[in-house]
């Protein structure tokens, strides 16, 4: 029997897992990639009996996939929050979905885990831009503010590591994080302890700092959109930008463009955080957009869309 653990990239996908495998340490294959790339059950190759666990990234984008995983005889068990279209129905699959826009992966694997990690479900709901949820999750721990900031910036680091158009673009493959993170059961532990958290820390600061120079190419109380330069800092950056933004200004919708090498761009929306929904809506209009209600994006945007995406932009918020 092969056990595989399918996650998303960012902080939400990787503290899910590490949530799963402090409570059941199991060797297991690993299948992830960037952020953005969500359809990966069709890398799974299961056969009868074997045990596949899917963290953070939409059903919807992975039902044939995921029919086929069952229908080779293998177990399935389903955490998410993005949208998820008609749920398959199998006597294999266990699903714990929830699209709630407060609400991330992690939060659920946190509920179903009865807290024993919670530290890491408040990482990674920072890191999912969900200050909110992260301070009312936090409050049986009695955290000082100090320590919620720290938990607040490794959300972050964590979640800005996902970001980029291939692995090549990041500080750290996802595999190699998680595996940075594996050994800590105390994320304060990772934070004082881990020398690789530094260079992740230091990549996030650089990244930022080259961002806050790019003036908005459209700019209103209720929107704003920014084009990012064909480079690597800037996809890395993009969608860590857009969360941090939002937080400054709640009540505007937030667009980051980033040029690709063939002309189109990669795009992340970030709904309004006084009224957190639309993003998915606005992101599925586009051939290679999805996401959730507060946060979504586009893979590939082509040039000659560029105005057509505006419009909606400014529309839908």
């Amino acid at each position: 029997m092969a056990i595989i653990d399918v996650f998303n990239g960012d902080a939400d996908g990787i503290c899910a897992l590490h949530q799963l495998r402090l409570a059941n340490p199991v060797s297991s294959t690993l299948v992830t990639g960037v952020k953005r790339d969500i359809a990966l059950v069709k890398q799974v190759q299961a056969e009868a009996g074997d045990e596949v666990t899917v963290l953070d990234i939409s059903l919807d984008k992975n039902r044939d996939e995921l029919v086929r995983v069952l229908e080779s005889g293998a177990y399935v068990t389903y955490f998410d929050h993005h949208f998820s279209g008609d749920i398959p129905e199998h006597d294999n699959l266990k699903t714990n979905i929830d699209t709630d826009a407060n609400v991330c992966t992690s939060l659920l694997v946190n509920a179903s885990l009865n807290s024993q990690f919670l530290p890491w479900a408040v990482t990674a709901a920072y890191g999912d831009n969900l200050f909110g949820s992260a301070e009312e999750a936090a409050k049986p721990l009695g955290l000082s503010s100090d320590q919620l900031e720290q938990l607040k910036e490794l959300g972050t680091c964590i979640n800005y590591n996902g970001y980029g158009a291939t692995l090549d673009d990041l500080i750290y493959t996802p595999i190699e994080l998680y595996e940075l993170i594996k050994p800590y059961a105390d994320p304060f532990d990772f934070i004082n302890n881990e020398a690789g958290y530094q260079r992740l820390r230091d990549g996030y600061y650089d990244d930022v700092k080259q961002a806050e120079q790019i003036a908005a190419e459209h700019l209103s109380d209720s929107h704003a959109l920014f084009i990012l330069p064909n480079e690597k800092w800037a996809r890395r950056v993009s969608g860590v930008f857009a969360n941090s933004l939002a937080q400054k200004f709640p009540a505007r919708a937030h667009a980051m463009l980033t040029e690709q090498s063939d002309g189109a761009y990669l795009v992340s929306v970030r709904a309004p955080l006084e009224n957190k929904t639309g993003a998915d809506d606005l992101c599925r209009q586009f051939a290679t957009g999805g996401g959730r209600k507060a946060a979504a994006g586009i893979n590939k945007l082509p040039a000659d869309q560029m105005q057509v995406f505006k419009d909606a932009f400014t529309q839908a918020f």
